[in-house]
């Protein structure tokens, strides 16, 4: 069974709308780094698990592409047991990529529970997400639309 490993805007935007339970109705529990509990800064419920990255030179060097939480994210990647990453910022995701990591975004998590019937509407959630500041652009919008109504 696949760990996922969270960043922040993840669990940021979900919980905005009232939503971060999506997490564990789809996966069970998340893990995140320590830096990544630390930029959420809320309580976390007990299935989100904060693992210490025992790497910090990796982090460091990370950090010269993308911010830390995005860095810390990464290298927990590498240390965790058939991961996968949940990944929004583009820079992330194109680090990500060029290392080939197994990731998602947000808008998988959110596509993924409505296939699994966790939730049922997901143009509500997608302008909650909007109104949250989370930018989506309008052709990946009219896309999930056009596909998920």
């Amino acid at each position: 069974m696949p760990n996922y490993i969270s960043n922040t805007s993840c669990l940021i935007v979900l919980s905005n709308i009232g939503q971060l339970n999506i997490l564990e109705k789809l996966y069970g529990q998340i893990i995140i780094s320590e830096q990544v509990a630390e930029e959420f800064g809320e309580e976390l419920p007990e299935w989100i698990l904060v693992r210490e990255v025992s790497n910090e030179n990796y982090i460091k060097i990370l950090c010269q592409a993308v911010d830390l939480g995005e860095a810390s994210t990464i290298a927990l990647y590498f240390e965790t047991e058939n991961p996968i990453v949940i990944l929004d910022d583009m820079k992330a995701r194109k680090l990500a990529g060029n290392m080939n990591l197994t990731m998602t975004g947000t808008l998988g998590v959110v596509i993924k529970a409505f296939e699994k019937g966790i939730i049922t509407d997901i143009p509500q959630i997608l302008s909650k997400f909007q109104q949250q500041g989370f930018r989506i652009p309008g052709n990946i919008v009219a896309e999930i639309l056009a596909k998920y109504k």
